[in-house]
C-alpha cells in the first residue's frame, strides 16, 4: 500500500518527501478537530494485541455534558490531568491551563527509547503537549533512532508541530470523516510491513 493520504496538504503550503514511502518509520495522522484522529489511534492500539506498545493517549474530561479538561493515559496504565479549567498554570490553551509538570512526569518516560517497545503510539503532538520540552526531546530521539511511531498531530501549529510534519522520514496522512472508519486497518497494514523488516 502506498501513502495514499500523503503528502497531506498543510494549510498554505505544499509538501514533498525526499525518502521513499517504504523507508519511513513514523506515520503522522493529522486532521481537523473532531475528524476522528484519537479514535483511529485507539482502534489501532486495540488491534495491536501482539505488540509491545509505549506512548500515551488523550481523552476529554466532561462534567455535566461540558468539556472541562483533558486527561493523558500511558500504555503502562498511568494517568494524569493534562489540562483543566480549574488548574492554575502559566501555560494556557484557550480556557484550559496546562499541567506541564504532569506531562514531564508521566509522558516523558513513556516515550523513552526502550528495546522492549515494538511500537510507540502518541496522541497527540499538539500545542498543549508541546509546552513540554521533555516531550519534544523524546519525540525527536524516537524519530532520529528510526523507531516505529504512529502519532496524531495538530492540523495547524508552529514550532515542533510544523517541524515534525516537514521531516523527510515521516508519512503524513489526513484523517477525515469519510476515511476514519477504514484508516485503522490501513495503519495496521502499514505497521505490519515495517515490523516484518525489523
Amino acid at each position: 500500500m502506498t501513502d495514499k493520504y500523503s503528502p497531506a496538504e498543510i494549510p498554505g503550503q505544499g509538501r514533498r518527501h525526499s525518502l521513499p514511502t517504504s523507508s519511513r518509520t513514523a506515520l503522522l495522522l493529522t486532521g481537523a478537530p473532531g475528524s476522528g484522529k484519537t479514535t483511529v489511534v485507539r482502534r489501532v492500539a486495540e488491534k495491536l494485541s501482539d505488540a509491545r506498545i509505549r506512548g500515551f493517549t488523550t481523552e476529554e474530561i466532561r462534567k455535566g455534558g461540558e468539556r472541562v479538561g483533558f486527561r493523558i493515559e500511558t500504555f503502562e496504565g498511568e494517568s494524569a490531568i493534562l489540562a483543566h479549567v480549574s488548574i492554575r498554570s502559566d501555560y494556557r490553551v484557550s480556557r484550559y491551563s496546562v499541567d506541564v509538570a504532569a506531562l514531564d512526569r508521566f509522558v516523558g518516560p513513556a516515550l523513552a527509547l526502550s528495546p522492549r517497545a515494538d511500537v510507540y503510539v502518541v496522541d497527540e503532538i499538539g500545542k498543549m503537549e508541546c509546552f513540554s520540552d521533555r516531550i519534544i526531546e523524546a519525540m525527536e530521539k524516537l524519530l532520529d533512532a528510526r523507531r516505529l511511531v504512529v502519532a496524531t498531530v495538530a492540523l495547524r501549529g508552529k514550532g515542533f508541530i510544523e517541524r515534525v510534519k516537514r521531516r523527510p522520514d515521516v508519512g503524513l496522512w489526513t484523517v477525515t470523516r469519510s476515511n476514519r472508519e477504514s484508516l485503522p486497518s490501513e495503519v495496521i497494514t502499514w505497521i505490519a510491513r515495517r515490523r516484518k523488516r525489523n
